[in-house]
């Protein structure tokens, strides 16, 4: 799920196990707009990032997408 407004993405690899990660492009800047079959996706260039580390998948991504705290509180996902 992106959260445009925040700049994440949080991403659920596996059952239970949630990762964020900046929406913001490495390559030059865009934001993400998608996730879809494992990746997260920019519009801008065909960059790919792995929902599991962010690490680059395709793409002219020169380096992975940053980590960003989230914290899971019950059913509640909490950004930063």
């Amino acid at each position: 799920m992106i959260f445009a407004d925040k700049q994440v993405v949080v991403t659920q690899p596996v059952a239970g196990t949630f990762k964020g990660f900046s929406t913001t492009c490495t390559h030059l800047g865009c934001q993400v707009d998608k996730v879809a079959d494992g990746l997260i996706q920019c519009p801008c260039h065909g960059s790919r990032y792995s929902v599991a580390d962010g690490s680059v998948k395709a793409g002219p991504a020169p380096r992975p997408l940053p980590a960003e705290n989230i914290t899971v509180q019950g059913t509640q996902i909490v950004l930063g």
